[in-house]
């Protein structure tokens, strides 16, 4: 009986694809001759458009897809994906998409939560920039440019193979491309003593809704404020970042001491949440929670295992752990020392040897997961953890995680309104929960267990807003519209992401991109305005524009 059920639904599900095909082929069609028409060079833009009539469409579709949970059949597929091997491909695309009422998304990584750059509801292109990926290195100047479709293993690469003392304070996983880390702001190991990605960020390459690229000194101030952390998706499609490098050590030390519940981790754990946002800003201890098996009887048990990134020697890092977390009980033989570039090895659990690995643009096991995120500001007491990990003894935990990744040092420095990334001082560390599984059919069971730990965690984390990080991105906290979406319905989910900057993205989004051409679920919308025939404005827009700024400036929609 479950087997016929399962294939009828297939088969619906089928039918409704292959109907929605029917549907969009005049759209398909047009576009593709729009294109051609728009292009200096029909052969060379012939080269980089698949559908799904070319037998490649496929394997360019799912070669960059790192969530299994947007590979399934049921999964919308674009209509045509372009693979650019030049700027000047990209601005036809967008005229045609324009003209033919298409949606665009743009893929640097493929690393968003929610399948965002690869996905829609509605008719769609897809601009893959994997193409799109040289990197230049000045070490003179202590600067580089990275095109978008660059993933950040590369750039680490590029950068160590002509400076083994200069780094760049980007993500921790190598296959993330540099096009959307950067653009919602991004972090990894050096976040302590250098703050985020996109607060190194000094020039950047973008294409606007009228196809004009554009640079720091021609996009202005505003856009150039918006795109470093409020997620570039919503204002064009970034080309480039050029990033200023950051000073590193010769050698750098790191350790890993796992501790499970039976030697203490609760205590060691808690206790953490006191110290790791005071120490030293060289020094970034992270905690991974996960459930294990004892080494002792084999038993379920809770593991915390402690990892750091230390920005000097071990001769220097044991008397800091010593004074500030003795109760973690490092000792010299836990640790090793090494360069940077070796430690970004390391941390993502790679051997330290080759570092060609870096250079891999594939992601090694690809699974089906759903990811949130938390900020906490006062400690969760040993209560709080202990509820924490009778969750993780549940069923559907058996490779779920959660990431605490301190703040403090840099992170207290700037200010909220510098980039629109809001969640700088009085946050003492920044949770990431994570939950995998494999089957397919699993998903419901296995992403209502995440929302119960979610739910659980409320009166433990930032409120008012309850923060959260659109790099990973979560719908479960509130989506736009498949079309206009109101500034109200909006500050739903983007208060969590930006907080006050919500505010000001709006208003330049709707100075740059008034027709929200450039959206998605989850993008800035623009403040729409509904002139009459006689000039006056509808009295509400006019009360939000004022509000924002924009009193004087009228905003045409058809």
């Amino acid at each position: 009986m479950k087997t016929t059920s399962n294939s009828s639904l297939l088969f619906t599900v089928l039918v409704i694809f292959s109907c929605s095909w029917a549907v969009s082929s005049h759209e398909h069609d047009d576009f593709l001759q729009c294109l051609s028409l728009q292009s200096n060079n029909h052969s060379s833009i012939s080269n980089i458009v698949y559908t799904p009539k070319n037998s490649s469409y496929l394997s360019i579709l799912n070669f960059s897809i790192q969530n299994l949970r947007f590979e399934s059949v049921t999964t919308p597929k674009p209509l045509v994906i372009i693979t650019p091997v030049h700027e000047s491909q990209i601005q036809p695309v967008i005229y045609c998409a324009k003209e033919n009422g298409m949606q665009i998304r743009v893929r640097s990584g493929g690393h968003d939560y929610e399948g965002l750059s690869y996905t829609s509801q509605v008719p769609f292109v897809i601009i893959d920039l994997v193409n799109l990926r040289e990197i230049n290195v000045d070490v003179e100047k202590k600067t580089a440019w990275i095109q978008a479709g660059a993933r950040l293993g590369e750039l680490y690469y590029r950068i160590a193979e002509k400076s083994r003392t200069l780094g760049f304070p980007g993500g921790v996983c190598p296959t993330v491309g540099a096009g959307g880390h950067i653009s919602g702001g991004g972090y990894g190991t050096l976040i302590r003593k250098y703050g985020l990605a996109a607060d190194h960020v000094i020039d950047a390459r973008i294409i606007d809704v009228n196809g004009r690229i554009l640079d720091r000194s021609s996009m202005g101030e505003d856009l150039f404020w918006a795109i470093r952390g409020g997620g570039a998706a919503s204002f064009g499609v970034i080309l480039a970042w050029k990033l200023e490098l950051v000073d590193v050590p010769e050698k750098v030390t790191v350790f890993t001491i796992a501790k499970t519940l039976e030697q203490n981790a609760t205590n060691i754990v808690h206790r953490w949440q006191y110290v790791a946002h005071k120490l030293d800003e060289d020094l970034a201890v992270r905690v991974f929670i996960s459930r294990v098996n004892s080494s002792q009887d084999g038993k379920r048990t809770i593991q915390a295992s402690f990892q750091s990134l230390f920005l000097g020697g071990v001769d220097r890092l044991l008397p800091l752990m010593q004074q500030s977390f003795p109760e973690l009980g490092l000792q010299r033989e836990d640790c090793t020392e090494m360069s940077w570039i070796e430690s970004a090895l390391y941390i993502y659990g790679l051997p330290v040897g080759s570092l060609e690995v870096l250079l891999n643009r594939t992601q090694a096991n690809v699974r089906h997961f759903k990811a949130k995120v938390d900020y906490v500001q006062k400690p969760i007491s040993k209560n709080g953890l202990e509820g924490i990990w009778k969750r993780f003894f549940k069923e559907e935990a058996e490779e779920a995680e959660m990431l605490f990744v301190p703040y403090g040092g840099r992170m207290d420095e700037v200010s909220e309104s510098s980039i629109p990334f809001p969640h700088r001082a009085g946050n003492l560390y920044q949770i990431h929960y994570m939950v995998n599984w494999d089957e397919e059919d699993a998903s419901e069971r296995y992403i209502n267990w995440i929302r119960r730990l979610y739910s659980y965690m409320a009166s433990y984390v930032s409120k008012f807003p309850r923060a959260a990080y659109i790099n990973y991105r979560d719908l479960d906290i509130g989506v736009n519209n498949k079309g206009n979406t109101s500034y109200t319905q909006a500050s739903i989910w983007g208060r969590k992401y930006f907080k006050n900057n919500f505010k000001r993205l709006v208003q330049v989004k709707t100075m740059v991109d008034p027709t929200n051409f450039f959206r998605n679920e989850q993008s800035i919308p623009p403040i729409y305005s509904r002139w009459t025939k006689n000039g006056n404005s509808n009295s509400h827009d006019s009360k939000i524009l004022s509000w924002l700024g924009y009193i004087h400036v009228k905003i045409d929609v058809a």
